[in-house]
């Protein structure tokens, strides 16, 4: 059965160990991105989208709990996190549980488990995604697939489906491009226009709908929902 792709997001100080992972996760068809520190880990895991977070314990800067709790608490959304690490006494494991780790997986690890283990826990992530998600005049019905407007019906591809559907569970942060064509296409990405090409059409279908200018392009980065702080356009 083919895997999906999922978007990880590695912690790892060390290079042979990070270059290992990276290789085999990226062989696997998904897109992981590698923070060595704790700083640019809460960075990055606060900013774009990621399905899980892959955490080692020891970093040079800031102590990997104290960079699990800080993820768990400024993350737009529930980000699943699994910890690396050699230490494997119950304590250690309970104060991972405790700070908010989802899995742990001792070093030395088989790189198949990890991959087994990311799957399990970004499957436990999609599953508390709501059925109906809120977000100002938007209500997303998303086992349906259909998309209200203010209560009234928007006429949306199954493509301007999901890329609306990330901008909302990332909402208020942007989505990088390269994180929307992952969510979208997966490891089969189209033409480097296509994803310019379906965000025009998801902003003309939300503009007949009678939401203008409800997405906005960030120079450098991607998208995000142009809405205000209370949620209105």
């Amino acid at each position: 059965m083919p895997r999906t792709p999922l978007t990880i997001l590695l912690v790892e100080d060390h290079p042979t160990i990070a270059r290992q992972v990276a290789a085999f996760l990226d062989g696997l068809g998904w897109q992981t991105d590698h923070a060595g520190t704790g700083t640019l880990a809460i960075e990055l895991a606060t900013r774009d989208a990621y399905d899980v977070v892959v955490l080692d314990l020891n970093l040079p800067d800031i102590d990997g709990l104290a960079v699990c709790r800080a993820i768990k608490a400024r993350a737009p959304r529930n980000l699943p996190v699994l910890m690396l690490t050699a230490r494997d006494a119950f304590e250690d494991k309970a104060r991972g549980f405790h700070e908010g780790a989802d899995d742990y997986l001792t070093k030395p690890f088989d790189l198949r488990e990890l991959a087994l283990r990311c799957e399990a826990l970004a499957r436990r992530g999609q599953l508390h995604v709501e059925q109906e998600m809120r977000v100002g005049p938007l209500r997303l019905l998303t086992r349906e697939m259909r998309v209200l407007y203010r209560d009234e019906a928007v006429a949306l591809t199954q493509t301007g489906f999901r890329i609306l559907l990330r901008l909302c569970m990332d909402y208020p942060r942007a989505v990088s491009r390269s994180n929307l064509v992952q969510h979208v296409w997966g490891a089969n990405p189209p033409d480097s226009d296509a994803l310019k090409s379906h965000i025009y059409a998801l902003r003309r279908q939300l503009e007949r709908a009678g939401g203008p200018d409800m997405i906005a392009t960030i120079p450098q980065l991607g998208y995000r929902l142009a809405l205000d702080a209370d949620g209105n356009e």
